[in-house]
């Protein structure tokens, strides 16, 4: 067991490495693509770099259910990263930058936007269990391909109002020094790698899992959640340090829409079909809201997220691993089965 405990071990470590260098080549071809087409800021942080650095866990969705047949682990993963984008890249951002600005277009679009796409997930999974119930799960669905496409035409709604955005935003687009082509292929790279390193990261979920003998999902959600967000993280980071807390606040929230809305039903589009546990996807889901309400609740405050603040979503995502430890070793048992 110790063996196989340190090989698992290695395969997360590399993994994790190799998606934070490749998440580097990424940030930094987004932005210099987002210059070189003179998008808007927050256009910039929700589509652009939210995508490029949200691709680790469309991979982990995709790999998952297609590779693995373990739906369950990619949308954990999710929801992990999901729960680590909204509680603690904000929170370092805001402790490393000393606060981050926010303004409307933030708070108003990309927040609330997010809150409904939440939503939308949750409802496809009920019709799941509604129309496609599993007998062997004692609440559980097959998501099939016309319900996948439910989120994904949401997210085409959400591409819809940036592309307006796009076209209120009068700039110049800056092309000293920066070649399309070239950064293209650079991001292009940067996928490659970080799509190889998310199957390291999936199989040593499932290696723990099988190890210690508890659910795949669990290590969906630390593991796996925690290694596919570095991109995220860094890009988010330096976006603060920088100044430019409306590019570092709109990745965290574009990043999560873009999660739910495509790489969730990624899987589902490439496998055909997946079957989701509705007992374990609402208590996580519901945690998840909470944990959009909270933030969303200090970013309104004067539009800012401070630094005593970001402390306070650092703890409670304290809370939410503290919760998982407990579940894990049979103390409480708010989700099922874990």
């Amino acid at each position: 067991m110790v063996s196989g405990l340190g090989w698992f071990v290695f395969l997360a470590l590399v993994g994790t490495a190799i998606v934070w260098k490749a998440s580097d080549m990424l940030e930094r071809s987004s932005k210099r693509l987002s210059a070189y087409y003179g998008l808007p800021p927050v256009v910039k942080g929700a589509i652009v770099v939210a995508v490029g650095s949200s691709f680790p866990e469309l991979s982990s969705t995709v790999v998952s259910t297609y590779v693995h047949g373990a739906f369950d682990l990619g949308v954990s993963a999710i929801v992990g990263s999901a729960i680590f984008n909204l509680l603690v890249i904000p929170a370092l951002a805001g402790i490393f930058a000393d606060g981050v600005e926010a303004d409307r277009s933030v708070v108003y679009k990309e927040a609330q936007f997010y809150m409904i796409a939440v939503s939308v997930v949750m409802i496809t999974f009920s019709l799941a269990v509604i129309y496609h119930p599993v007998a062997d799960m004692r609440l559980g669905g097959t998501v099939t391909r016309p319900l996948a496409l439910l989120p994904v035409g949401l997210y085409a709604v959400y591409i819809f109002t940036q592309w307006q955005d796009t076209q209120d935003y009068d700039a110049e687009a800056s092309t000293d020094g920066i070649s399309p082509l070239r950064e293209w292929a650079s991001l292009l790279a940067s996928l490659v790698l970080i799509a190889v390193a998310v199957e390291w990261l999936v199989q040593s979920a499932l290696g723990f899992g099988g190890l210690f003998d508890t659910p795949d999902f669990i290590w969906g959600l630390t593991v796996v959640a925690a290694g596919t967000s570095l991109p995220d993280t860094l890009v988010s980071v330096r976006a603060a340090k920088e100044n430019d807390g409306v590019t570092s606040l709109a990745n965290v929230l574009g990043s999560n829409v873009f999660d739910l809305l495509i790489a969730v039903p990624a899987g589902v589009l490439v496998a055909g079909s997946a079957d989701i546990d509705f007992s374990v996807a609402v208590p996580l889901m519901g945690f998840l809201t909470f944990a959009t309400v909270v933030v969303f609740g200090f970013l309104r405050t004067e539009l800012t997220l401070s630094k005593t603040e970001s402390w306070g979503l650092l703890a409670f995502y304290c809370l939410f691993l503290v919760w998982m430890v407990l579940e894990t070793v049979g103390v409480t048992h708010v989700v099922p089965g874990a």
